[in-house]
C-alpha cells in the first residue's frame, strides 16, 4: 500500500493546469488551480481500489520562468 502519491503539476500552455502522478498513470488537468485537489482526489480513487488509497496526496507545482538578464 502506498502512503502517499506525488502529483507534478504545471500551468497548460491553453491556460489551466496539467498534473501527473510520479511513478503511475494518472493524469488530469483544470482550469483553475483551486479545482485541483478535487480533480487530482478523483483521479487517485478512480485509478485505485479502495483498499489501496495513499492517504496523502503531494502536489509539486513547477513553474518555469525565464527573465532577461
Amino acid at each position: 500500500m502506498t502512503n502517499e502519491i506525488i502529483f507534478t503539476v504545471v500551468e497548460s500552455l491553453d491556460g489551466g493546469y496539467e498534473a501527473q502522478a510520479v511513478g503511475h498513470s494518472i493524469y488530469t488537468q483544470c482550469d483553475e488551480y483551486e479545482e485541483l485537489p478535487t480533480m487530482l482526489r478523483d483521479a487517485v480513487k478512480c485509478h485505485f481500489d479502495p483498499s489501496e488509497l495513499p492517504s496523502l496526496i503531494r502536489i509539486h507545482l513547477v513553474k518555469d520562468e525565464v527573465i532577461a538578464v
